[in-house]
């Protein structure tokens, strides 16, 4: 089956296309941008489709990275995926983006850290034990401050291989023996990693498909801090 893989959740917008049946990674497109997702997607996903010498019928299956991440990022590729699905009649599913990023580091065996900068000294993160070909959780994805995540890390007492946008700052500040970092192109996100980390999901109708934003978007921050100074 053809599986057509999405990352719009960083500053990296990404389509890739998977076989599932021969696991072989057809091709892959990836483009760091300061361009809006919305402008480049979809013409991403079209040239790729057709680089690749299929057509948009031959896709049977599409997977998304559900976040966290970019908020306006997010909603662009779920928009788009959900669009796709109905028009296709193809099921998808939703692909937590720390995730998807251990599994771009997936051959590497052993404790894989995922870390996204959230806002100040926070992080989004999750950690991993991968065997190389599958991944372990070892902390739920969170959104917590860098001295809990280095604390967990070093309570953990294993090697762990840094992964993600905020993975360069974090190995800088918290040097360590313990912390190896991945190469730059293991560090952001990739389609390839949301098609690897599919392969173990459910897959669903497109209207099922919802973000995970980890954190409460500014409109529901606004509207609690509203509620708050209408009581006083």
């Amino acid at each position: 089956m053809l599986l057509l893989g999405i990352d719009t959740s960083g500053k990296v917008a990404s389509a890739a296309l998977f076989d599932t049946d021969t696991e072989v990674i057809i091709g892959e497109t990836a483009l760091y941008t300061q361009k809006t997702h919305s402008q480049i997607i979809m013409p991403m996903v079209k040239a790729l489709i057709e680089q690749a010498g299929k057509t948009v019928k031959d896709i049977n299956l599409i997977a998304v990275a559900k976040g966290p991440g970019s908020y306006t990022g997010l909603r662009i590729g779920i928009a788009g995926v959900k669009a796709m699905g109905f028009a296709l009649d193809c099921k998808c599913c939703g692909v937590s983006t720390l995730e998807a990023l251990a599994c771009n580091n997936i051959a590497y065996k052993g404790v894989i850290c995922s870390i996204m900068k959230a806002r100040a000294d926070l992080v989004y993160a999750a950690v991993y034990k991968s065997d190389c070909y599958s991944l372990e959780p070892i902390m739920e994805e969170q959104i917590l401050s860098c001295d809990e995540l280095a604390e967990f890390l070093a309570l953990n007492g294993t090697e762990a291989m840094l992964c993600g946008d905020g993975a360069a700052d974090f190995f800088t500040a918290y040097r360590s023996p313990m912390f190896i970092i991945a190469p730059p192109q293991g560090r952001l996100q990739s389609a390839c990693g949301v098609c690897l980390g599919a392969l173990s999901k459910e897959f669903v109708s497109p209207d099922q498909l919802e973000a995970s934003y980890l954190q409460k978007v500014q409109a529901e921050k606004i509207l609690e801090t509203s509620k708050k100074e209408s009581k006083k």
